[in-house]
């Protein structure tokens, strides 16, 4: 919610200040924001729904690892249900992908190891 403040110069001076200079009134005008209004309400629905989730679910203390523990499951299952898998000619694009991938490195890797063998074995001798 905006605050908007405006500011008036009356006519003339008041009678509590003695200088020249004209009195300021202050009227406060506030502006409602109805997006930030519904945001808010938003969010206390949100935080009332929480703390009902957390009031009416209480558990032992020895069941609280078990009770962690399927939560993670299913959440877990939830998540994989939501992935889309590849079809198998796109697995196979992959997995081919990956082994060329690795060939060439160990290609460069290889000749890599063979010229610093050769270059040690110059300077060593």
């Amino acid at each position: 919610m905006a605050k908007i403040t405006r500011i008036k110069a009356s006519d003339g001076p008041s009678k509590a200040e003695e200088s020249d200079a004209p009195a300021i009134t202050r009227k406060k005008v506030v502006v409602k924001d109805k997006k930030t209004e519904k945001t808010k309400r938003a969010e206390i629905k949100k935080a009332k729904k929480a703390e009902k989730q957390t009031d009416g679910k209480k558990t032992f203390i020895l069941f609280r690892p078990f009770v962690a523990f399927f939560r993670y499951l299913r959440d877990s299952w939830r998540e994989i249900r939501q992935v889309r898998w590849p079809n198998r000619k796109a697995t196979w694009k992959m997995v081919l992908a990956v082994l060329v991938y690795t060939a060439l490195f160990i290609i460069i890797i290889s000749l890599l190891d063979l010229f610093f063998t050769w270059l040690f074995s110059l300077i060593l001798k």
